[in-house]
């Protein structure tokens, strides 16, 4: 064996070496994204919800996207009464879950939008203030598109589509189900 044919034994290695592993982030929990968003709160009662066929076929209907059969929602609660709730939701980036917290006041406008969970290898920037802050101010009804009324983030096309997705469920889940 001469040298020159030597280096095909280390192209295994080196490919090895240039993976990249899917590595999870936590960046809140959700207490923690509790206490964040609402800060002046005095009790986060779980209010999660158990949807039957026909609620998951409704909101369905009204997002575009069928949810699951439980969403996690706190009814957030203060001596003057209901502040608040918050949402913990699951969606898949490109491969990975992303698990994200909503939070909108008493009459269904969003707060907040906090990133508690990462996995994906890249695509992380919809973590940006300035990308997340995007959906302030939107309710059940508003026009939550992604390339026309949310930014795309190259990059993070999938997370960005899917995160948008996800928020417009929970307003419509929030519209059809909690809404007093």
């Amino acid at each position: 064996m001469t040298n020159s044919s030597s280096w095909y034994a280390m192209i295994p290695v080196a490919l090895v070496g240039t993976a990249s592993p899917v590595q999870a982030t936590q960046y809140l929990s959700v207490a923690q994204a509790q206490h964040q968003m609402f800060p002046t709160a005095s009790a986060f009662v779980d209010r999660t919800l158990l949807l039957s066929p026909a609620q998951r076929k409704a909101v369905g209907k009204a997002a575009g996207i069928v949810p699951g059969p439980t969403q996690p929602v706190w009814e957030v609660r203060a001596p003057s009464g209901r502040l608040g709730w918050l949402f913990v939701d699951r969606v898949t980036g490109k491969h990975e879950l992303i698990t994200y917290a909503l939070a909108l006041d008493a009459s269904g406008v969003v707060r907040g939008l906090e990133i508690l969970d990462y996995r994906e290898t890249y695509g992380g920037e919809i973590r940006n203030p300035g990308w997340r802050q995007q959906f302030v101010g939107r309710r059940a009804g508003s026009a939550i598109r992604l390339g026309a009324d949310i930014r795309n983030i190259s990059g993070a096309t999938l997370s960005s589509r899917h995160v948008t997705d996800g928020v417009r469920r929970l307003l419509a889940t929030f519209d059809l189900l909690l809404r007093a």
